[in-house]
């Protein structure tokens, strides 16, 4: 089974596939751009390999279970058995996963990933390729000199100077005015393109987190039955969450215990994040957030400073 091709179809799907105890590849957005050799990209994904994130967050898992029409348990096994021998080969060899890159050990035995540049994983990007951009020339016929022999107008050949420097100075003029018309049409082209493109980010930004979400719950209820335990809890300890108003959280776990949610919230608080008890989710989890916003902007700023810069396991949540 050459689960490097499962993972290559996720990652257009998805921006996190996981690996269990053995890492996760993200894929990262960047816009259309000029580089100064004068060449346009056109917005891509370009994937990376982080070795810190090592939960199992359901995605190759579910997508094996399906692909191979067998159960998630299984699934997980065979997950486990392909790790072990990666981590065996790793020792004495490079890991090649077509499509997506490569991960070898360097000199300090610590985990090293290049990546293919030459994938695009931005499936709105499809078909789109790298072109370079051409000056517009403008052709200039040159008349025939034998014309102005043949003309037998007198008039045509006689010239004051101050036709000729009137005639220069319009020139300049009409150059200027083209100049200054195509540097306008220019910035506005780019002012307004990078608004699109900022815009298209959130958007997709915001339908992954609900998709990862989705799997997220998938993956920790499909684990079978369990054994009834009769628990009572006093509802004077239950605290309830009340919503007047919308909220955009940065998630950073669900616990099925209030204690170990409040316990988390003050871990959170004690680093310095504006932490709090987020909505209950559909299966009566209680969520934790690294904070809750009135602002969208000021949570997806959060989201991404944990991410892509501390590396840090965290989604996004619209509380209505």
């Amino acid at each position: 089974m050459h689960l490097s091709r499962s993972i290559e179809k996720l990652l257009y799907q998805y921006e996190c596939v996981t690996i269990p105890q053995f890492g996760a590849f993200l894929t990262r957005s960047f816009g259309a751009k000029i580089d100064y050799k004068g060449l346009f990209h056109p917005p891509r994904k370009e994937v990376n390999f982080n070795q810190l994130l090592l939960a199992n967050d359901g995605v190759l898992a579910n997508f094996i279970a399906q692909k191979e029409n067998i159960s998630y348990e299984s699934a997980l096994r065979i997950l486990e058995k392909e790790v072990r021998n990666w981590r065996k080969r790793l020792l004495t060899q490079t890991l090649l996963f077509p499509g997506v890159g490569k991960i070898q050990l360097n000199q300090d035995k610590k985990i090293q990933f290049i990546p293919l540049d030459k994938v695009n994983f931005e499936l709105k990007s499809f078909g789109l390729h790298t072109y370079e951009r051409y000056p517009i020339l403008k052709t200039v016929n040159k008349s025939n000199p034998n014309d102005i022999m043949d003309d037998t107008s007198n008039d045509n050949l006689m010239f004051t100077p101050e036709q000729k420097e009137n005639e220069k100075k319009s020139t300049i003029l009409r150059y200027a005015a083209i100049g200054i018309i195509a540097i306008a049409l220019v910035g506005a082209s780019y002012f307004f393109g990078d608004r699109y493109v900022t815009e298209q980010r959130v958007v997709e930004q915001e339908k992954a987190q609900k998709q990862i979400e989705i799997n997220v719950q998938e993956a920790t209820f499909d684990i079978g039955s369990l054994n009834s335990v009769n628990i009572s809890v006093s509802t004077s300890q239950v605290k309830e969450v009340v919503l007047d108003q919308i909220y955009f959280s940065v998630i950073a776990g669900s616990f099925r215990s209030i204690k170990n949610a409040e316990n988390k919230v003050a871990i959170l608080k004690a680093e310095g994040y504006p932490a709090a008890l987020a909505e209950l989710n559909p299966e009566g989890l209680y969520r934790v957030a690294y904070g809750r916003y009135n602002s969208k902007k000021e949570a997806i700023n959060m989201l991404y400073f944990l991410k892509y810069t501390l590396e840090e396991e965290a989604w996004y949540l619209e509380e209505r």
